[in-house]
């Protein structure tokens, strides 16, 4: 039903006005319940969400308006309506209630419903329905609704790709499941409506542009008027003369299941756009260009299918652009209803930054963009795969769920000041996204090399030099290693050798970093001298007052430290809370020094690691450090690139205080030395052995977060990937130095 409070245009439409004011900022979490055969797959239970209804306060104190929340068919009723489980939902969506945050309701998302159904059962439109009247009767205070997610794509990837059930690959059940979906949306929308009349539809797709070459520009324009399926299904635009309309025809469905739609219009009253970087394609019958497993193609074609932000000149149009052309088609309420890129950290700020920027432009221009939903609140599980798998592989989100509660990422601290002041700084933004940048191209160049960047991919500086981060370190695994992750990330990076505490102030002064980390022998207990003696810069005068400085300019720094500050008498790995009792001088020396640069900086980070590995590119010195070990000592192991990124995740979260950063688990040196051995066909390194037969505990764990893979998994991608011998590189020292 059209909306009677809406003007209405020359064409007979309702027309929306746009608010002066900012979008509102809206936020969702990964809800799908997917089916792949007999199995469901369920993020809810994954995320550990199903069990904390304390999230809901997190969210809250996001200051959000409103969050895309699950009711789904599958949980709550998968046996039928008349043995249906209401106290989950109940409990959240009155806490939700309680908060002032207005839940949009979801029935179906990437799923099929129960199991005695399927989206190319004929009756699944009528059970939905019936579905979505009980859950309006349940909670008739609720007014926005999405019965089913993203129509479109899950009938694509349900009953033309064959990825999710019912898994059937062809033209027609691609089309029997998305008008059976949109039919399903029109009933459920009339049975909610009989609860409750003002009751709003917000309907989400993903609806961004497919290119292509010349020769396949066919199939584009196919894929390009197949976008709109939905929400022209749904508005009664799917008339005779569309190309869809003959399409469908051609595939099997009859004239009258279409002209069903023109009887029972259901206009969304907003159009939601799901804005997701994969979106937007290019076709490519070039397939000698790329890499054999992304062919694919149609009946008659053979081509790839790939992320158009790696192959155009001219990049991707961005969101902004898309809105207008949705403004332009159907002249009503837009939001976007996803805004989510799963990439490192800096890389979502980008994206969520690029975003809430175009529908800014977008409204400055006359679209009625209503808000913009941050997605993926807690993160999600093994999208990479579309779900088709239980790999466990995580991308955080908002909040990261690799710690005992959901910790709040730098993705929070940007929400909360886009929902206050619409406006939001962080030294990473001063970067653009990699969609955005010159080197994005991964396939293949254009002939004249599409070597620059368009002018609006301008740093938001204005041109000026971004804020870098300062590594304070001379030539170590460590300091490469970290270097490598900030030039892959594009996090700008400045390294110093300077061992002069005064040199060093002088550097920080000029520099203006964003953060400092201290790293590389020169900062270490054993000194940078060969023999030892050059005494460490941490214990140098002077050394606490560079870190006074760089509290006084506000820079955060991070520093490391080993497991040598405790004793080695626990019969379990030491977590960060527990009590520093260090057994040697060396490790007095780094305890003291912990306490000192804690006091000093309000903003200071700690990491301690276990046993360094990795390999130096650059052919830098390892730590002039003896790692002295019984073979039965338990240690933790640190894969340098693994420690560098979750270095770099910390320091771009604003994270303080103590974090031991450690791959998952622990070993014995015995057991790490033959299967380093084993792995990389190297002999045995020989090292000096305890006097003692008792063996220590050097292995550490976290109660803050594990943040770093498994140690067999790094070792594993250690050895895939070694080119240069294995450097080892700790502090660990004797107990009876």
């Amino acid at each position: 039903m059209n909306n009677p409070l809406l003007p209405i245009d020359d064409l007979g439409r309702p027309v929306s006005t746009p608010s002066p004011t900012m979008p509102e900022l809206w936020a969702g979490i990964e809800p799908t319940v997917n089916r792949v055969g007999d199995r469901y797959l369920d993020q809810i239970n994954r995320s550990g969400h199903a069990e904390r209804i304390d999230d809901l306060d997190l969210f809250a104190d996001l200051g959000i308006k409103a969050i895309r929340y699950p009711v789904l068919w599958e949980r709550v009723a998968p046996d039928g309506l008349d043995t249906a489980d209401w106290s989950w939902p109940d409990a959240r969506l009155s806490r939700l209630r309680e908060l002032g945050v207005r839940p949009i309701v979801g029935l179906i998302h990437h799923g099929s419903g129960p199991r005695d159904t399927s989206l190319v059962d004929p009756a699944f439109p009528e059970r939905l329905a019936a579905y979505a009247g009980a859950v309006a009767r349940q909670y008739p205070w609720i007014e926005d609704y999405t019965p089913v997610n993203e129509p479109l794509t899950t009938a694509r990837f349900s009953a033309l790709y064959g990825h999710w059930y019912p898994h059937e690959r062809n033209d027609l059940s691609f089309a029997r499941a998305l008008l059976g979906e949109c039919r399903g949306v029109v009933l459920s929308m009339r049975a909610i409506r009989e609860v409750n009349p003002s009751a709003r539809l917000i309907q989400t797709e993903e609806v961004s542009r497919i290119h292509s070459t010349p020769a396949l520009a066919h199939q584009a324009e196919l894929e390009n008027e197949r976008r709109w399926l939905t929400y022209d299904l749904l508005s009664g635009e799917l008339t005779e003369d569309r190309p869809m309309w003959r399409w469908l025809v051609s595939v099997g469905v009859s004239p009258d299941e279409l002209e069903w739609f023109l009887d029972n219009t259901c206009p969304p009253d907003i159009l939601g756009v799901n804005y997701y970087l994969s979106g937007e394609r290019f076709l490519d019958e070039r397939v000698n260009l790329y890499p054999v497993e992304l062919v694919g193609g149609n009946d008659i074609d053979t081509y790839v299918d790939v992320l158009a932000a790696r192959v155009l000149p001219d990049g991707i149009g961005g969101v902004q652009p898309l809105l207008e052309d949705i403004w332009d088609r159907y002249h009503r309420p837009m939001c976007i209803s996803e805004a989510h890129n799963g990439d490192t950290r800096e890389e979502q700020l980008r994206w969520l930054h690029d975003v809430w920027d175009g529908a800014l432009r977008a409204r400055a221009g006359g679209a009625d963009v209503q808000a913009v939903t941050v997605w993926a609140l807690l993160g999600s599980y093994d999208w990479p795969t579309l779900v088709t798998r239980d790999d466990g592989v995580y991308e955080p989100g908002v909040f990261d769920l690799r710690a005992p509660s959901p910790r709040p990422t730098a993705l929070a601290h940007m929400m909360k000041d886009l929902a206050t002041s619409g406006r939001h700084h962080h030294p990473v933004l001063e970067v653009p996204g990699w969609w955005r940048r010159p080197d994005r191209f991964t396939y293949w160049q254009t002939p004249d090399g599409a070597a620059a960047c368009r002018s609006d991919d301008a740093v938001a500086s204005g041109g000026c030099a971004p804020q870098r981060i300062l590594i304070v370190g001379d030539a170590s695994a460590l300091v490469n290693g970290l270097m490598a992750a900030c030039t892959r990330r594009h996090i700008p990076v400045l390294v110093t050798d300077a061992r002069d505490p005064q040199d060093t102030g002088r550097i920080i002064e000029e520099a203006n970093p964003w953060a400092v980390i201290f790293a590389g022998s020169s900062f270490q207990p054993h000194g940078s001298g060969s023999d030892g003696t050059t005494e460490p810069l941490y214990q140098q005068p002077g050394f606490d007052a560079i870190i006074a400085k760089c509290a006084g300019m506000n820079v955060s720094i991070a520093a490391f430290s080993t497991p040598a500050v405790f004793d080695g008498l626990s019969d379990q790995p030491y977590c960060e809370n527990c009590s520093v009792l260090p057994d040697s001088a060396e490790g007095r020396m780094l305890a003291e020094a912990e306490q000192r640069w804690l006091a000093n900086h309000d903003n200071a980070l700690v990491v301690r690691t276990g046993l360094l590995f990795g390999s130096d590119p650059d052919g830098g010195e390892n730590f002039h450090w003896s790692p002295d070990f019984s073979p039965a000592d338990v240690i933790s192991l640190t894969y340098i690139p693994d420690l560098a990124d979750g270095v770099l995740d910390l320091l771009t979260d604003g994270e303080r205080g103590v974090w031991h950063l450690c791959n998952a688990g622990s070993t014995t040196y015995h057991t790490f030395e033959l299967v380093r051995s084993e792995m990389l066909g190297h002999s045995v390194t020989s090292v000096r052995r305890l006097s003692t037969d008792r063996p220590s505990m050097r292995a550490l764990t976290s109660r803050r977060g594990r943040l770093l893979p498994d140690w067999w998994d790094a070792m594993q991608r250690y050895a895939q990937e070694q080119t240069q011998p294995l450097i080892l590189e700790h502090a660990l020292v004797s107990a009876d130095d």
